[in-house]
C-alpha cells in the first residue's frame, strides 16, 4: 500500500472524482477539452490539468 501524505491523499481523491465529472460535462457543454501538464510543488510532480473550453 502507498504511502500517502494528508495533501497527496487530499490531491488524489480530488484527481478522482474529477475523472469522473469532467467527461460528463464535456458532453453536456460540447467544448473543447485541453489538456495541460502543470508542475505542481505541493506534490513535487507533474499533474495533468484538464480545462472545457466553448
Amino acid at each position: 500500500m502507498p504511502n500517502l501524505t494528508r495533501r497527496s491523499f487530499i490531491a488524489a481523491t480530488l484527481a478522482a472524482g474529477g475523472v469522473r465529472a469532467v467527461p460528463m460535462i464535456a458532453s453536456r457543454t460540447g467544448g473543447r477539452r485541453i489538456l495541460t501538464l502543470v508542475y505542481d510543488k505541493g506534490l513535487g510532480m507533474m499533474r495533468a490539468v484538464e480545462r472545457v473550453v466553448p
